[in-house]
């Protein structure tokens, strides 16, 4: 198991360069001339599972510098040639938030709940987006939470303090409250850490009580699983839906730019807490839903940030794919980024 040490460690690096606000310091604007982020028209994508209907709900987007550090272990001059074999700007990263709203029978699930009111002036589009998708926030039955940092969390709660999903089960991984709501961990924190560690208390604190926690392996809708997947931070939690016709799989922060960490599985975005254990969890994630072919999607993927991961042949010394980024590349062989559903 991952000691509390370990993570303490390596949390406060990652936390470093973050507003004690809650992390949206790290995707707020930081210069006037890398401009504004491309937000796309329509933020909804609808994909039908068969007996479920998945949505692709977009919250924003934001650009920040691109700096040495962002890849911890990676030449900035090698992070700039990926972003350009991905067709991206080397002057700057862009980085979208998109939450997945999944429509059964019975249920409204929401995966994560984004910025609200305390990002950027391009975030916070979660809600306008749902009454775009005809989605009511009351309608929503269910909220699943894959880990504390404040763009997934903080769409829970506005700045008044008032429950955005009034109806809705909210339900945590376990080991995620375990670790963020130890008040023994927040006092031997570093000062970096401490800001998350209050932030999850205002948006949780109130509420505490009427929390579900799970469990890795927990089946906590029917139809929706929790698999677990630590590094990032302690409890990070991915959500696998099993539809009819078509399995997804929610990846929230397994990778940021799929670009750089997809593409590239073993290098390291300054905001996982413990590099080497989610590099570990990428792989093995990222091996398995290519070859499951399981529909997949990731939080910071650009719009609509869902599609299929694959893995070319072995014996290729290179293939094209079609990404998430919906640019069409020559690569080697090796895992893939998503290529866009239809």
């Amino acid at each position: 198991m991952t000691s509390r040490r370990r993570f303490l460690a390596a949390g406060a690096a990652s936390l470093a360069s973050l507003s004690t606000a809650g992390w949206n310091g790290a995707f707020a604007q930081a210069a006037p001339d890398l401009g504004a982020p491309t937000l796309p028209e329509n933020g909804v994508r609808r994909i039908p599972l068969g007996d479920a209907e998945l949505l692709a709900i977009n919250d924003g987007a934001a650009r920040r510098p691109l700096t040495e550090g962002f890849v911890r272990n990676a030449a900035l001059a090698d992070v700039k040639s990926a972003l350009a074999a991905g067709g991206l700007s080397q002057d700057y990263l862009e980085i979208s938030f998109t939450a997945f709203v999944v429509i059964t029978p019975r249920h409204r699930i929401l995966m994560d709940t984004g910025n609200g009111e305390f990002g950027g002036p391009t975030s916070g589009r979660l809600l306008a987006n749902l009454a775009q998708a005809g989605i009511a926030p009351e309608s929503i039955d269910t909220v699943l939470i894959s880990h504390f940092h404040g763009d997934h969390i903080n769409g829970l709660r506005r700045r008044d303090g008032g429950w955005v999903f009034p109806k809705a089960q909210v339900m945590v991984p376990a080991a995620e409250w375990g670790f963020w709501m130890d008040d023994a961990r927040m006092a031997a924190a570093p000062d970096a850490m401490k800001g998350a560690f209050q932030n999850v208390r205002r948006v949780f604190g109130p509420v505490a009580d009427k929390l579900r926690r799970f469990e890795p392996g927990s089946e906590l809708v029917s139809g929706v699983k929790a698999l677990p997947a630590p590094g990032h931070t302690p409890g990070h939690t991915l959500f696998e839906v099993t539809g009819r016709e078509r399995r997804f799989v929610y990846l929230a922060d397994l990778s940021n730019i799929p670009a750089l960490f997809v593409r590239q599985p073993e290098w390291s975005v300054q905001f996982d807490m413990d590099a080497e254990l989610a590099r570990q969890t990428r792989r093995r994630v990222l091996e398995e839903v290519a070859e499951s072919k399981a529909l997949v999607g990731g939080y910071h993927f650009p719009f609509p940030a869902v599609g299929a991961h694959w893995v070319a042949s072995r014996s290729a010394r290179s293939s094209r794919c079609r990404c998430c980024c919906g640019r069409s590349h020559r690569t080697p062989a090796g895992p893939r980024p998503a290529s866009p559903a239809r």
